[in-house]
């Protein structure tokens, strides 16, 4: 389970840089590596990151008062 939560992970990350890119430099990083935003292989692409990013919702859990926000 764990290796999932980390492919997932990688992907909301990469999923974010891009939107990122795209917020700064109105580029899309993804659809230029990838043939294009309608390309078949970035479309994928975005279907994966998008199901991740839903996917980690379920990640969230609110820090309770007590618990340190430093994990040292």
């Amino acid at each position: 389970m764990k290796a999932l939560y980390n492919i997932m992970l990688t992907l909301v990350i990469i999923g974010a840089i891009n939107w990122g890119i795209l917020g700064l430099f109105e580029m899309d990083l993804i659809g230029s590596i990838f043939g294009g935003m309608t390309s078949v292989i970035s479309r994928i692409i975005f279907v994966l990151v998008g199901l991740c990013g839903i996917g980690a919702i379920a990640l969230y859990r609110p820090i309770n008062e007590d618990e340190e926000l430093s994990h040292s």
